[in-house]
């Protein structure tokens, strides 16, 4: 218990009591840490405090100061619990925000089976994946990894989606993506950060992909010709670390049953309890050991988490792409609509005079409903009008007493739609090199010719 009055010492503290009026300053200490200061004015007697007094008023400080710590440590824990409230709440939206810019939907790749897994450490992550559709029948594949984890990595992670969807616009070629999304990174990302990523772009017509890579973990592609696996390499450094950087492009082409695995170094730097590695060796027997076939992604997860062993805790994000180009799928007119496993569920007839064609985009359109996605649908029912035009202009020459046939069929994995004209008559020619000056200057029709007797579409 300190007399204020009878200290012969000169602070601010000392002042600001002495102004305020404070005669006692009574310490409450609890388990030998100062918890509280208890100031107490002069008695209003105007008498000095009896050894009576200070004896009561040290009592209570001895019966206060626990009482006192116990509501601090209460406080203190409320405001603790606020703020990972508040954290929490946090991570939940970048959580949303970064789930809303990764792809959630398998992109249509004709004549490609696509898959992927994503799997941030934390409730954010910094590897990220993306499929950018392309002019010419082009899309590009992006798999990428920030380094560090948690929000820091996230954010980097978008900057980086979005530098690369940027640089799409004016190339295709992935080794000037990447040099163009090196430049713009090299200057604002955060000191000792930077970006693994690799990027190919995939011609779904001529079945060549030119890649590039920076710095990333080499892909695996098996051939399916003879089951051996290669490694996707290509020199370049990563993203954000150096400017002026150059990316090795490399090209390859892909065969049908061919695939390649794409993925991040949670995959193959997995440790188990004894600290031991998951590996990249031990990853390519896995693909070898897979062979042909989906569910490449469900073997390699159920091997790292027998590898790992239970109770296992995620050290770093993982992410996994599978590509592989797969046979396409041709249904014959014999089989289409006869076959078992087949069941119609439309067929009529339209005559043929030009605008019928938008009339049958609809009532199949009607007919096929919600079967198949939003995205898949409107190009069926482009395919659908194209074909009905060509059957009543070139099958029928628009001849209105001759009718188009319209037959929708489907399986447990297709649709079928059979287009019928009554185009006969003598083997459809080779086709001739176009005149194209005839057709600039107006003396032959802009569009081609062509006569059959059934056309067939089949979309999975």
């Amino acid at each position: 218990m300190l007399e204020i009055n009878k200290i012969k010492l000169d602070s601010p503290a000392l002042r600001a009591l002495r102004g305020a009026g404070v005669a006692l300053a009574l310490p409450l200490t609890n388990q030998g840490e100062l918890v509280a200061l208890v100031n107490i004015g002069p008695r209003n007697s105007e008498q000095e405090f009896s050894s009576d007094d200070r004896e009561l008023l040290r009592k209570l400080a001895a019966h206060a100061a626990p009482a006192v710590r116990i509501a601090l440590l209460l406080e203190a824990q409320r405001r603790e619990t606020e703020e990972r409230e508040r954290i929490q709440q946090e991570l939940q939206v970048a959580q949303l925000v970064q789930k809303t810019l990764l792809p959630s939907e398998i992109p249509d790749v004709p004549g490609y089976n696509l898959a992927w897994h994503y799997q941030p450490a934390r409730a954010v992550g910094g590897d990220f994946y993306d499929f950018i559709a392309l002019r010419d029948g082009k899309v590009a594949l992006v798999i990428a990894d920030v380094t560090d984890k948690g929000v820091p990595a996230a954010l980097v992670m978008a900057t980086t989606r979005a530098t690369l969807r940027a640089a799409c616009r004016d190339s295709v070629s992935p080794g000037e993506i990447l040099g163009r999304a090196n430049e713009y990174l090299c200057p604002d990302i955060p000191p000792k950060m930077f970006v693994t990523c690799f990027m190919a772009v995939l011609d779904t017509l001529s079945h060549t992909m030119v890649y590039a890579n920076a710095g990333h973990d080499v892909p695996y592609m098996l051939r399916a010709s003879d089951g051996q696996i290669g490694e996707l390499r290509a020199r370049g450094m990563p993203l954000g670390l150096f400017a002026g950087m150059p990316y090795e492009e490399k090209q390859l082409t892909m065969a049908e049953g061919d695939r390649i695995l794409f993925y991040t170094d949670g995959l193959v730097e997995a440790h188990n309890r004894s600290r031991d590695m998951l590996g990249f060796g031990e990853v390519q027997n896995l693909i070898r050991a897979h062979g042909a076939g989906s569910g490449l992604i469900e073997r390699l997860l159920a091997a790292q988490a027998e590898f790992t062993g239970p109770g296992w805790e995620q050290e770093d994000d993982t992410t996994l792409i599978v590509l592989e180009r797969v046979a396409p799928q041709v249904i014959h007119e014999d089989r289409a609509m006869k076959a078992d496993d087949w069941s119609r569920l439309a067929a009529f007839e339209t005559t043929s005079e030009p605008g019928n064609e938008r009339e049958v985009m609809r009532q199949v359109a009607g007919v096929i409903g919600e079967l198949l996605p939003a995205k898949q649908l409107e190009r069926l029912k482009t395919a659908v009008a194209e074909a009905t035009m060509n059957a009543i202009e070139h099958g029928n020459n628009n001849r209105p007493e001759l009718m188009v046939g319209v037959e929708v069929a489907r399986s447990a994995s297709q649709i079928a739609v059979r287009i019928s004209d009554h185009g006969g008559g003598p083997a459809v020619p080779e086709p001739a090199v176009p005149d194209l000056d005839a057709k600039l200057a107006g003396l032959q029709s802009p569009r081609g010719w062509g006569s059959s007797s059934s056309r067939n579409w089949s979309m999975r």
